[in-house]
């Protein structure tokens, strides 16, 4: 029996407004996505106080994270998609063994991947180009970060499956717990305050590997509380459900490869960043703190529509379920507009809150006023992302992002160097691209063949 609660949750998933409904879900995990936006600035920020080689290792290592995201979303993706649409037809007990079978997958993958890291954070920088100083910093960072992929792991996915059941309160509330905590121990163990050893670099990675634990126990204490709507049978098992597991991957799949290849790209982009030096790099890794901003927020729409889609087919209402996709695309590109402005008018004052070095100055202006340009594109082409992936139909948005994303290497290579524009070819190349998937991506959508896909 569900709470009144739950109940009105569900209702609003699949009846009334939509865009009431998308702004419910949406709201709640933009909160919590704007804390890891102030995350991202506090670590830059006072990394900045260390110098700009320091930063230029931040912005390598947060490539290296953007990676850990696009693996764990194998799972997160698929358990979102299945989730939500068994909730949408009302099979609670199917919902919470797919769950179930994520958090199991999510920990063999966390630890895998801990050790994989733990063993290549020094080939890892010395890969993206960075000078040996730049290198030492960036490994220090990496090996201790690594030792939290499981925690990190885990909670994403009990955040997916709490979001696929409608409840992105509890997710906020983890993140309002955990990011803030770690933004309040990033200065004391950076520098040592209030007698606490002063640890650099390690010291945001050591706030990072705490905030995360915390998150993990709150979720747990959650599930304790009986607060999802369903119960994750069989979490304590050994066992693994080979069908289930396969229908997870299956749907994540093809989502995570895009993710993948997109920061891979990016990986060897900002090699050709550091041959303009690693102020350059500094440069890059301001804009994309600034960038994360409209990301973060419209990922969180992006992700309401995925739970909105899912549960609407679910239910059998797959024209509500279109319509979920245009509103929620309109909502995510008008606020990647609004902030747009700003890149593109004030760049100047905002690369001046994290550097006082004139060359990182100049080149972030560019960054921001060209990438500005491509904002309103980005945040639509990552909430029609989402909502094929709430529908459970990943193909397309992986045939359309994958080629794209690859051809940045080459024609930013070449607009840099060979054409003379230098790092604001690398600028012009990630922007132009952003606006062809975009397009691609709403052309497809409209076609609506992704009503008719069917996940278990």
């Amino acid at each position: 029996m569900t709470t009144p609660e739950k109940s009105n949750t569900r209702k609003i998933l699949t009846e009334g407004p939509i865009l009431r409904g998308v702004i419910a879900l949406a709201w709640p995990t933009a909160a919590a996505l704007f804390l890891e936006f102030a995350l991202g600035i506090t670590d830059f920020y006072w990394i900045g106080w260390l110098g700009a080689q320091q930063q230029d290792a931040m912005t390598s290592c947060m490539i290296v994270v953007w990676t850990m995201f696009s693996i764990v979303s194998v799972i997160t993706i698929g358990v979102t998609a299945i989730v939500s649409r068994n909730v949408g037809s009302g099979d609670l007990t199917r919902a919470g063994f797919v769950g179930a079978q994520g958090l199991k997958l999510s920990l063999i993958g966390g630890v895998l991947f801990m050790i994989v890291g733990l063993l290549f954070s020094e080939h890892i920088m010395t890969y993206m180009g960075a000078d040996e100083e730049v290198a030492r910093y960036g490994t220090e960072y990496l090996r201790i970060f690594f030792l939290a992929v499981p925690a990190f792991f885990f909670a994403d996915t009990l955040g997916a499956i709490f979001r696929a059941s409608g409840d992105t309160k509890r997710p906020m509330i983890v993140s309002l717990t955990g990011v803030g905590l770690n933004i309040i121990l990033d200065p004391i163990l950076i520098f040592g305050w209030f007698g606490a050893p002063e640890l650099g670099m390690a010291g945001a990675a050591w706030g990072t590997f705490i905030s995360l634990f915390v998150d993990v126990f709150v979720y747990l204490y959650f599930l304790k509380q009986k607060a999802l709507p369903f119960s994750l049978r069989g979490i304590k098992s050994d066992k693994l459900d080979k069908v289930t597991c396969k229908a997870i991957t299956k749907v994540g799949l093809p989502i995570s490869m895009q993710h993948l290849i997109f920061v891979s790209v990016y990986s060897v982009v900002i090699q050709i960043v550091h041959q303009f030096g690693y102020v350059a790099g500094a440069a890059m890794g301001i804009g994309n703190r600034m960038e994360s901003l409209n990301y973060l927020v419209v990922t969180a729409i992006a992700i309401a529509a995925s739970a909105l889609v899912g549960q609407n087919l679910g239910a059998g209402k797959p024209e509500r379920a279109a319509k979920v996709g245009w509103i929620a695309a309109a909502l995510g590109g008008g606020f990647a507009f609004s902030l747009s402005l700003f890149f593109i008018f004030f760049p100047e004052q905002i690369a001046s809150v994290f550097s006082d070095d004139p060359q990182v100055i100049e080149i972030a202006k560019g960054y921001l006023v060209i990438i500005g340009l491509s904002q309103v594109f980005m945040g639509v082409e990552i909430v029609i992302d989402g909502a094929f992936s709430g529908a459970g139909d990943t193909v397309p948005p992986m045939v359309i992002s994958i080629p794209w994303s690859l051809a940045r290497i080459p024609v930013a290579y070449f607009l840099a160097i060979p054409f003379g524009m230098g790092v604001n070819g690398v600028w012009i190349t990630i922007g132009s691209t952003t606006v062809i998937k975009a397009v691609l991506l709403v052309i497809w959508w409209k076609r609506g063949r992704w009503r008719d896909k069917v996940v278990h």
